[in-house]
């Protein structure tokens, strides 16, 4: 069985919903180690509360970005992971990190790749880019990752329309709406 780690670093919603099918049976998956780079962030009371083994490692733990690479490794690698998924970590994988689990790291971007992807477009900005286009359609897209933002293979994606009264959080809530099952669905392609 495939053990899944996570890095995350707000609420985690899809690191949540996929260790809540993993632990319900849903998912054929062993779930590994979440690491946060916040923590305050409520997926780190969530594991805790949980169960679910949590690290916080940042530039506060750790100011050297070598040593933070290497301890952020150094917990995936204890925990026998097998794949790595991104829940809203924002922060550049580092290059040992990202040798060692070459072509085995997701991330769901909130948008059909290759469009609105790239350095400096996450979140909210993302939704806006969607909107500014004109796009009819959005939706998310979950790709491997490599040294280049949003660049990685596309794995899995699936689209939602964009309706003309759309604001940023109308549309960002309906790709939500989405990613979590998008993401598990990823997951057992690569299990």
């Amino acid at each position: 069985m495939k053990v899944v780690s996570f890095l995350a670093s707000h609420g985690g919603s899809s690191a949540k919903a996929i260790i809540d099918a993993a632990k319900s049976g849903a998912l054929n998956v062993e779930i590994g180690v979440v690491i946060t780079n916040n923590r305050d962030s409520s997926i780190y009371e969530w594991c805790v509360d949980n169960d679910v083994r949590v690290h916080h490692v940042s530039g506060k733990t750790h100011p050297n970005e070598a040593l933070k690479d290497e301890v952020v490794r150094g917990h995936l690698l204890q925990a026998r992971t097998d794949l790595v998924v991104l829940s809203g970590y924002m922060k550049k994988i580092g290059p040992a990190t990202l040798a060692t689990f070459n072509n085995r790291i997701l991330n769901i971007h909130p948008s059909l790749l290759p469009k609105h992807g790239g350095r400096g477009l996450y979140g909210d900005k993302v939704h806006e880019s969607v909107l500014a286009s004109g796009d009819k359609v959005s939706g998310a897209t979950v790709h491997l990752i490599n040294e280049e933002y949003d660049e990685g293979p596309v794995l899995v994606q699936e689209e939602v329309p964009v309706l003309e009264d759309d604001s940023v959080l109308s549309l960002k809530q309906r790709v939500q709406e989405i990613e979590s099952s998008l993401y598990i669905s990823a997951i057992e392609k690569m299990a």
